[in-house]
């Protein structure tokens, strides 16, 4: 019983009703005040943190670029969660990169680095990263964080309702020369693409690929495995990732599209963007590439590489 709720006994009802109010505003500000103390005191422990163990790393250089927790964005926060996916795209890009060396890599959505750094140790000579996003915030943080010459960073001024919905409501090539890349990466970018960019966009990377080159993008594929997935989708949290089963349920149509579908829970559609196995292949039938792996996430309710689908795609020769 609160303590408002002692209090409105024998008030008149205007009075109780103000109690219970002032009660209720100074739950919120504790609440909120004790969620401001903890990020604050993550943020210094992290500070403290990082530079002791990167003075630790002998095996695996390239995570000492991991910034600090106030430079981690992009759905990804902890350094751990940082460093794990880092590892699973590096493998994935020493198995499908074709030559390793000198290669040239564009790296869709690279928000604050996290592929950056997973691409680092092929980045050997005349090898060079381009990172592209909408965020400026983030290209600005890249540009003054990681050293110059083998990584380059470019800033997309074009909307996304999600992330960036105040800039162009236009579609725009990317300022890559065609037929010039040997790997395109986007980690969680179709995730967030409605029907129309969804085309477009898997469009230029078609374009900048070299013939034969590859590209790895991530996908909430809507296919048979999320289909049977379905029956034991409830409250609970998942046994395979920190967030409950039913959040990833795709079924609220993204602008009448009937194959790009987000949850119910979807500020806006591109919060979360599934895709339909026709309109999977109907999206790469249109962008002339081919499917060469296909990595089932974890996000389905089995064990996965990754959260999210992972698909390595080939542009034909």
């Amino acid at each position: 019983m609160s303590f408002a709720h002692n209090f409105q006994i024998g008030l008149n009802p205007s009075l109780a009703v103000f109690i219970s109010q002032e009660d209720i505003s100074m739950s919120n500000l504790i609440r909120k005040s004790l969620t401001y103390i903890t990020k604050l005191s993550y943020r210094i422990l992290d500070s403290l943190f990082l530079p002791l163990d990167k003075r630790r790393i002998h095996r695996a250089k390239n995570i000492r670029l991991i910034p600090i927790e106030i430079d981690r964005r992009g759905g990804k926060y902890a350094y751990a969660e940082w460093a794990h996916v880092i590892g699973i795209f590096q493998t994935l890009i020493n198995q499908n990169l074709d030559p390793k060396k000198d290669p040239q890599i564009l790296d869709i959505g690279c928000g604050t680095g996290l592929i950056g750094i997973a691409c680092e140790p092929f980045l050997t000579e005349s090898g060079k990263y381009i990172g592209i996003d909408v965020m400026a915030e983030d290209i600005d943080f890249c540009r003054g964080y990681y050293p110059p010459g083998k990584y380059e960073f470019v800033h997309l001024d074009v909307s996304n309702p999600f992330y960036s919905p105040n800039q162009k409501d236009i579609q725009i090539p990317w300022p890559i020369d065609s037929g010039s890349i040997d790997l395109a990466t986007a980690l969680s970018v179709w995730t967030h693409f409605g029907e129309v960019d969804a085309r477009f966009y898997l469009g230029e990377v078609n374009r900048v690929l070299k013939p034969g080159g590859t590209a790895i993008i991530t996908f909430f594929l809507l296919d048979d495995l999320y289909e049977k997935s379905l029956i034991a989708r409830d409250s609970q949290q998942s046994a395979f990732h920190a967030t409950r089963k039913d959040r990833w349920i795709f079924n609220q149509p993204a602008y009448g599209s009937a194959d790009w579908l987000h949850p119910h829970w979807a500020q806006t559609p591109e919060n979360a963007i599934g895709i339909t196995s026709k309109g999977f292949d109907n999206l790469i039938t249109g962008a002339g590439l081919q499917v060469k792996n296909y990595y089932p996430g974890n996000w389905k309710e089995i064990p996965g590489l990754y959260f999210q689908d992972v698909i390595v795609f080939n542009k034909k020769p």
